[in-house]
């Protein structure tokens, strides 16, 4: 089976002939160790892919992300700026709105004038052209509640949730409605087969529980609904301990929940196995970077051994790489599960 293959059949339901292995995202890497930037690559979507095709074969991911680390220029693209910075994801300099009159003004349409989405669209396309046959090619996004916290800021979205929810609710049904317009000319036109989105401000460490049912769940519900019409996959990656709300992640319609290391990967199994396939979660810092390959084989030993041995599983960083993880780390992680047959 190609990785593609492997990859597929996990989402599906069914039992691979190996543990399926990505990173999550890994853009920052990858940009670093091809000897380029984020800024560089953004005008140019032939050297983009150039840099996807590359680092696929370096990397050996069942999943290659394009647009990893370029998330904010779907806010930005609605009249924000960008700052680049030397290492690492580009930021958003100010957040959009503070009021339903902002809200309002906003216009979804304008991220079909930015260069940058464009750029990380076209090469997505060319990227999946070159080797969609033999790895998953996926864009990934910010998920609706923390695409609508960088348009309101964070600090505002997490007390407006107490003191105005039907300004939040507002804010994360246009958020989500960027999204589908983000990936529908993609998604229908069989370009992609899994989208990837991070909703990191919808942390177990941020907003509880009934939060999380109240503010994310039927969002992400909607797109996905959205995206399952179009026969397209939805891996979901939440930040943060969210092992009091694992009983909620079949509701939100995703393909794959990626889950945080901090997140009891044996409860996973417990509440998840069966009815959805869910990934994860060796420590991207204590681990992945800081950790000898050895550490790295026996953490991901463990975990394959609690969750991963009868399919619907794919081993994961807990969260995106850091740009500085030892490549042989990264080795180590992904021969682990190459060589772990179901």
């Amino acid at each position: 089976m190609t990785p593609r293959e492997v990859l597929l059949k996990a989402y599906e339901g069914g039992k691979p002939e190996r543990v399926p292995a990505t990173m999550f995202g890994a853009g920052m890497w990858s940009i670093k160790h091809w000897g380029t930037t984020f800024q560089e690559l953004s005008k140019d979507a032939g050297k983009m892919s150039r840099m996807l095709i590359e680092m696929s074969d370096k990397l050996r991911s069942d999943i290659v992300y394009a647009g990893s680390g370029y998330n904010n220029f779907h806010a930005s693209a609605l009249g924000g700026k960008i700052k680049f910075r030397e290492m690492g994801a580009p930021d958003l300099e100010a957040h959009l709105i503070s009021s339903e009159e902002d809200l309002a003004k906003l216009n979804i349409g304008d991220i079909d004038k930015d260069e940058t989405i464009a750029t990380t669209k076209e090469a997505l396309r060319l990227t999946k052209k070159a080797i969609g046959d033999k790895y998953v090619v996926t864009l990934t996004a910010w998920g609706p509640f923390t695409l609508g916290a960088r348009l309101l800021g964070e600090e505002l979205m997490m007390k407006a949730t107490f003191k105005k929810p039907a300004f939040v609710e507002k804010i994360v049904d246009f958020a989500t409605d960027l999204l589908i317009h983000l990936y529908t000319d993609i998604a229908e036109d069989g370009t992609l087969e899994v989208i990837s989105l991070a909703d990191p401000t919808a942390s177990g460490d941020l907003i509880s529980k009934k939060q999380f049912d109240k503010f994310a769940v039927p969002y992400l519900k909607k797109f996905t609904d959205w995206a399952r019409a179009r026969k397209v996959h939805t891996l979901l990656h939440i930040c943060g301990n969210t092992t009091d709300r694992l009983d909620l992640f079949p509701m939100t319609g995703a393909s794959c929940i990626s889950l945080d290391h901090k997140t009891d990967i044996g409860r996973a199994k417990e509440v998840l196995g069966g009815k959805m396939c869910f990934g994860g979660n060796v420590d991207p810092v204590a681990v992945m970077l800081q950790g000898t390959p050895d550490l790295v084989g026996n953490t991901c030993e463990e975990i394959i051994s609690k969750a991963g041995t009868e399919g619907g599983f794919v081993l994961m960083p807990g969260c995106d790489i850091p740009p500085t993880v030892p490549y042989e780390n990264i080795e180590r992680f992904i021969n682990t599960a190459r060589n772990w047959k179901l």
